[in-house]
């Protein structure tokens, strides 16, 4: 079969065909059908800072408004999609590249996509926000302290860190860069998880309302 027959059209790269998106059902129509918009909330933070309690507790209040949601976490990325990827540098890219291009997927679904990821610094995080685009994309820091997340350390991964176990760790071994302009700053050292989450609903509902 011809690829014109296929729906597809070739590209300058003669190792790139692509599909003819503009037979594809659009956004607008996914959207229409879900009654809500895509959303990519994006939780930043240390190891062990709350991000995904949080976006575990947020995806059951959004179900129960009737919202279709989807967490993407370190648990269903690096055992799938992931799983052939180490924790160097140019692995760490790569892990978030990945996770940007399946968010912009579920985005442009119409589905709300929470990601809770270490993501360390604001380069890898704007990559990210470049990719699932600007206006779709919510930056929420995590920002509890380490100490704190240390405490905690349910995993003992800080434990193993300190010891030299584990080589650049997130907070120990290696730096952790704030973000800059976050939509909202959550400490659950001082929040509770209810009031985290209400934090979230505020400023997400006007967002995602069809």
């Amino acid at each position: 079969m011809d690829i014109k027959e296929k729906g597809c059209v070739e590209t300058d790269n003669p190792n790139h065909v692509y599909p003819i998106f503009d037979r594809m059902m659009s956004r607008a129509d996914k959207e229409e059908l879900l009654h809500q918009k895509g959303l990519m909330v994006w939780f930043t933070g240390l190891s062990g800072s709350g991000k995904s309690t949080i976006a575990i507790a947020l995806e059951r209040e959004l179900h129960k408004r009737g919202l279709l949601c989807r967490i993407l976490d370190g648990d269903n990325i690096r055992s799938g999609i992931n799983n052939n990827l180490g924790f160097s540098a140019a692995d760490r890219v790569e892990n978030i590249r990945r996770i940007a291009e399946v968010g912009r997927l579920f985005v442009d679904t119409g589905i709300i996509t929470l990601a809770a990821f270490i993501s360390p610094n604001n380069d890898i995080r704007k990559m990210a926000a470049s990719i699932i685009g600007e206006d779709d994309f919510m930056e929420v820091y995590v920002s509890t302290p380490i100490e704190e997340c240390e405490r905690r350390d349910v995993k003992g991964l800080y434990a193993k860190a300190r010891r030299g176990e584990i080589a650049n760790f997130t907070g120990i071994s290696a730096p952790f860069e704030a973000p800059e302009h976050p939509a909202l700053s959550l400490d659950t050292s001082v929040l509770t998880l209810e009031e985290s989450v209400h934090q979230l609903l505020e400023k997400i509902l006007p967002k995602i309302r069809k």
